[in-house]
């Protein structure tokens, strides 16, 4: 499928299974970096959003993430595709700044009242502008992007 706007058809470019996989590559790399940075946020934080934790559940939380990172990538298919970004060097950028977004709206603004609201134990301040949160949705934007590049054409 190619990654051009479809003219006309009011239906957005951009392939939706590359960015599903470029999503689902980007959460689990994402995920690791979390469990080897902060084990908790991926066990109890992310499972919290929907009932799931406590007790810590580390299998849970990497399932929900991942799911989200598949939605995300979705998106970020529709970004390229109404965007004109088509370069590769551009698309792993967009992944980047798609990730950083991610986290300013997701982790940093929308998580920290959801957790809140549920009545996690994990509920962090917000707003949640956490340094270590940030490097970990640009690694995945970058991840994102590259696996995009590599399979836009091929799947």
């Amino acid at each position: 499928m190619s990654p051009q706007t479809v003219a006309g058809t009011g239906k957005l470019g951009g392939n939706w299974r590359a960015g599903t996989l470029g999503g689902i590559a980007g959460g689990l790399v994402m995920g690791a970096l979390v469990v080897a940075m902060n084990a908790p946020t991926l066990a109890v934080a992310i499972p919290s959003l929907y009932g799931l934790a406590p007790p810590p559940t580390l299998g849970l939380g990497m399932i929900v993430h991942v799911s989200h990172g598949a939605v995300l990538g979705v998106v970020f298919a529709a970004l390229v595709g109404v965007s004109g970004v088509r370069t590769p060097t551009e698309q792993v950028g967009l992944g980047i700044a798609w990730g950083v977004a991610a986290w300013v709206g997701f982790a940093a603004l929308l998580m920290p009242l959801w957790l809140r609201a549920v009545g996690s134990p994990a509920s962090p301040p917000f707003p949640n502008f956490a340094p270590p949160s940030l490097l970990w949705h640009a690694v995945y934007g970058a991840v994102l992007g590259a696996v995009y590049v590599a399979t836009e054409e091929a799947v």
